[in-house]
């Protein structure tokens, strides 16, 4: 039998990011439970099953790109939970975030680097 791209998308969510990935589709389903699927299928079910790329480098240009926009806190954190779920060091996050100063200013840097911050503080405490 063939895997959906929802069961695909699901056994990746879980595999990155746990508990916190099933919080956000748990948080839309009384909202807008399309959303919560196309979450699943999409980036998950899609992106992140393709070969190519470990999940831990898809993790580390998914934290550059939220970091990059600037506005996207709730995102971020829920990724670099993932990206600690998938290998990284704090220390990789910390120079990737930092290498975002150059192309996205430090605004932005600044924004990452707190949200680091704070979800260091919650796999710390």
């Amino acid at each position: 039998m063939e895997t959906t791209r929802f069961e695909r998308g699901l056994q990746q969510l879980t595999k990155i990011d746990g508990e916190a990935g099933q919080k956000v589709i748990e948080s839309l389903q009384d909202i807008c439970p399309d959303l919560a699927r196309y979450t699943i299928e999409y980036p998950f079910g899609d992106i992140y099953s393709r070969p190519g790329l470990d999940l831990k480098t898809r993790e580390i240009a998914t934290v550059a790109a939220l970091t990059a926009m600037g506005n996207c806190a709730p995102q971020l954190k829920v990724h670099l939970h993932a990206a600690l779920n998938v290998g990284c060091s704090e220390e990789e996050l910390k120079e990737v975030i930092i290498q975002m100063s150059g192309y996205a200013g430090f605004p932005a840097a600044l924004n990452g680097m707190f949200a680091l911050k704070e979800v260091l503080k919650e796999v710390h405490s």
